[in-house]
């Protein structure tokens, strides 16, 4: 076998990752998402949403919000991660935004993770600047970086076009993976990604 030949092959796969930094299922994905990358070197293009999009609507969240933690609680249990669920009002869209100016720094990893560990393991509003902030400082991004990323309106409408093409692929909720016409929604299929792509590096061999 030509390691060289696999690499080179496992490179030119695209994977598409549709995320809301408000779903605690993203959260979870958070913590094993990035090993796609090491093991497939594939070209990870991050694509986030703000506000409601890739969730469940605020009526369907009411009746579900007490299953949803409970089934999200016994997940970190089993994972040994800590689970403090942010104030219900909390709004993604901020955290969203600042993400692609931390992408553009080369800290879009970092960010991400601290992000949901503030909001997911903390108990923190991440629609807060200050809680962002306190993100920024801990992974090295500056303060200033954040103050104008929050006031992008290209990065709102980015997200807001990354919502409307996951749409046209027939996405309906976060975390999403996509490669070419195959997709991969929920934490949950993470491993059945993988598979795929070992498929599809095997084809290439």
């Amino acid at each position: 076998m030509n390691d060289s030949k696999v690499t080179e092959a496992s490179s030119e796969r695209t994977l598409d990752v549709y995320f809301n930094f408000r779903s605690p299922y993203c959260y979870l994905a958070s913590k094993n998402m990035f090993s796609i990358v090491d093991e497939y070197q594939v070209n990870f293009l991050w694509k986030p949403f703000g506000g409601w999009s890739g969730r469940s609507s605020p009526e369907r969240v009411k009746t579900k919000i007490h299953l949803v933690r409970q089934d999200v609680a016994r997940s970190c249990r089993k994972m040994g991660i800590p689970f403090s669920p942010p104030p219900i009002e909390t709004d993604p869209t901020l955290a969203g935004a600042i993400s692609f100016a931390a992408e553009k720094e080369g800290l879009l990893k970092p960010y991400i993770i601290e992000v949901m560990r503030k909001e997911w393991a903390e108990g923190r509003n991440i629609g807060e600047i200050d809680v962002l902030f306190e993100v920024a400082d801990k992974i090295g991004l500056s303060r200033g970086i954040v103050e104008e990323a929050s006031s992008s309106k290209s990065y709102l409408i980015q997200m807001d076009a990354n919502w409307q093409e996951a749409q046209s692929k027939g996405v309906i909720g976060v975390p999403s993976f996509t490669v070419d016409d195959q997709i991969f929604w929920g934490n949950d299929r993470i491993d059945s990604l993988k598979d795929h792509l070992h498929e599809l590096r095997l084809r290439k061999i």
